[in-house]
């Protein structure tokens, strides 16, 4: 499917309350799923197969991960930054009592991008399914649970003036706007300058992000197995041609997507992680090379100063 290519919203999500766009909400509410969805898959670091359920919740719940451990204790983290700690090549956080759950910024940026609010997600397992590295297989699972509106207000954070982060050329930064907006750029060896810009509402990422895979060079991937292998660490376990974009030289294994694929995925990845802010963001945010790392240090450095954003 063309990366540019929006799909309409199906009658069945309709139904249960989805927006086409902010501009059409008067009076925004939460919402929560309609129906509960099961996906199961291997992580693209453990390699472990793991069996997510994401059910509906009430108001004001949140996203919350709740992980069944080995021992068969069960641990609640919720998707907050807070609770973020860093991990290779991923979005990780972790429970108070040290339950780990990675690889959930896909998850993540779908429901945001669906404007699903609240939802309980149960996990048997450390991290979740990295599926074909896109975020299509999320999307799928939330149009098939539809969406439900609660009685309850949607607040969300209006940013109120410039907050940036930066790390040599990698720069990042959000500023006040009516919607979440995203300008990057990504330049990769071979490849080239790559663009992207667009407002993130469910058409948009769907058509246009969703479909974007985790990516990366081969020659660095390949000794970065065997390394995990050989030292027993989770990193990259479970990347093979069929869950990543693998780049050889200047292409891409089997091709691209659509245009500037690599970059739409960072863009997916920053929907993710921006959801650990906890509310909807309202802001112009603009991208330069970014990553994760510094996606979680421009969520901290906003949320840590309180002049910088109202809650509405």
């Amino acid at each position: 499917m063309p990366l540019n290519a929006p799909r309409p919203l199906p009658r069945s999500a309709a139904e249960h309350g989805a927006e086409p766009s902010a501009t059409t909400e008067t009076a925004p509410r939460q919402a929560t799923l309609a129906g509960a969805v099961t996906r199961s898959g291997r992580g693209l670091h453990t390699n472990r197969f793991a069996t997510v359920r994401v059910v509906p919740a009430e108001a004001g719940t949140g996203i919350v991960f709740r992980r069944r451990t080995p021992d068969g204790a069960v641990a609640t983290v919720p998707a907050l930054w807070q609770y973020q700690v860093t991990q290779p090549l991923c979005t990780a956080l972790q429970a108070p009592e040290g339950a780990l759950v990675r690889t959930v910024e896909h998850l993540l940026a779908a429901l945001s991008a669906f404007g699903i609010d609240n939802a309980v997600v149960e996990i048997d397992a450390e991290e979740l399914p990295i599926f074909d590295g896109s975020a299509l297989p999320w999307c799928a699972a939330i149009r098939e649970a539809g969406r439900a509106v609660l009685d309850a207000p949607r607040r969300r954070i209006r940013v109120r003036r410039l907050v940036e982060v930066r790390d040599g050329r990698r720069a990042l930064s959000i500023a006040p706007a009516d919607a979440l907006v995203v300008e990057a750029e990504l330049a990769l060896a071979h490849l080239g300058a790559m663009r992207w810009e667009g407002r993130i509402g469910p058409d948009t990422f769907e058509g246009a992000l969703a479909p974007a895979r985790s990516f990366g060079r081969l020659k660095w991937a390949l000794p970065l197995k065997l390394y995990a292998y050989a030292t027993g660490r989770p990193i990259l376990r479970g990347a093979r041609f069929g869950t990543t974009a693998a780049i050889v030289g200047g292409r891409v294994v089997g091709g691209m997507r659509g245009p500037a694929e690599p970059v739409r995925h960072r863009v997916l990845d920053l929907v993710g992680d921006l959801s650990l802010a906890g509310h909807p963001i309202l802001g112009h945010v603009r991208a330069a090379h970014t990553g994760h790392v510094l996606n979680h240090a421009l969520v901290a450095k906003l949320m840590r100063d309180p002049s910088a954003w109202d809650l509405v």
